[in-house]
């Protein structure tokens, strides 16, 4: 049996390399497991023009959304694990294990970072007609109407759910979510007033908010943002504390050859490093980031345990 075991590893081997040696033959499917029009769509599609340059063979963004991002992060676990199929996420992709009582893939197991590619800032934003123009002057509203306010989410254990619930936690109150079918529909049920409230993605709300269609009351990170100094962080202005910062990134199936690993963070690399593409992240509200695949793998292990003590303390669920 040692043998027979000792043959198959020595098996194994050459055919992990000729995979790395010819790697990548054909195009590459980038799989976005949400819908167009969110911040982890932008990214995929930035990235994968980018790379396509950087690794001599297109890379084609698919679309396969559902279930907060379950249904295209099962496909890439179970996909082969030749480098062929690549994930782009985000927090829902270590927050759904704890929202689910079933998810189909371990966040921490069954894949292989390969890059955190970039992080941004969500903005707190208010219809117009809301009297609130400000975090505190919202927080007494929505202790004054306790339930009657609402904010919009892309979906049941999406960035802006958490976002919203993280704030309810923090700032002691009780506004209602609303899910909507992906960041877009959430967003344009904000601009319309059919909710009076979100938190969205900076890079997708910012244009509204200078064309005075939403009033932006804060920004989620630990810092103001260079585009709008202006408005002042939701921890500063009234949620001390409050820090919800998005991030992106690629992953491959677990038992993708380490060399493929390492080829593809290295054509990142050299794409994320682009002027051209610096300034494209830039202007749409996200840093750059760019790691190793040993430091998204310890960012992911964080954020799996962050994440699971604000969902568990808040009494999230989403099935």
């Amino acid at each position: 049996m040692k043998k027979l075991l000792l043959i198959g590893a020595c098996c194994a081997l050459p055919s992990a390399m000729a995979v790395a040696q010819d790697y990548p033959a054909r195009p590459v499917r980038l799989v976005s497991p949400f819908p167009p029009g969110g911040s982890v769509d932008l990214v995929a599609r930035l990235v994968a023009t980018k790379l396509s340059e950087n690794l001599g063979q297109q890379v084609v963004v698919e679309n396969r959304s559902g279930a907060s991002g379950n249904i295209g992060t099962e496909m890439v676990a179970r996909a082969a694990p030749d480098g062929y199929t690549l994930l782009v996420n985000t927090i829902p992709f270590v927050a759904n294990a704890f929202l689910y009582s079933r998810v189909p893939y371990d966040p921490l197991n069954d894949f292989a970072p390969v890059m955190l590619i970039s992080s941004s800032v969500t903005l707190l934003a208010v219809h117009p007609s809301l009297p609130a123009r400000s975090v505190r002057e919202l927080l007494a509203l929505a202790r004054s109407r306790p339930g009657e306010l609402h904010y919009a989410s892309a979906g049941p254990a999406t960035n802006p759910h958490i976002a919203g619930e993280l704030f309810n936690l923090l700032g002691k109150v009780n506004i209602v979510v609303v899910h909507f079918k992906g960041g877009g529909p959430g967003l344009v049920a904000a601009i319309s007033g059919e909710v009076g409230i979100a938190f969205t993605n900076f890079a997708e709300t910012s244009g509204f908010v200078k064309a005075g269609r939403l009033r932006a009351l804060g920004v989620s990170g630990a810092k103001r943002v260079a585009a709008m100094p202006e408005i002042p962080t939701i921890a500063e202005a009234g949620v001390p504390g409050y820090e919800f910062t998005t991030w992106h990134g690629i992953l491959a199936p677990r038992g993708t050859p380490r060399a493929v690993i390492a080829l593809l963070n290295e054509r990142l690399k050299k794409a994320m490093a682009a002027p051209d593409q610096m300034k494209r992240f830039e202007e749409r509200g996200l840093d750059v980031i760019a790691s190793s695949p040993e430091e998204f793998s310890t960012h992911l292990q964080s954020e799996f345990k962050k994440w699971g003590r604000v969902i568990k303390e808040r009494g999230m669920r989403a099935e």
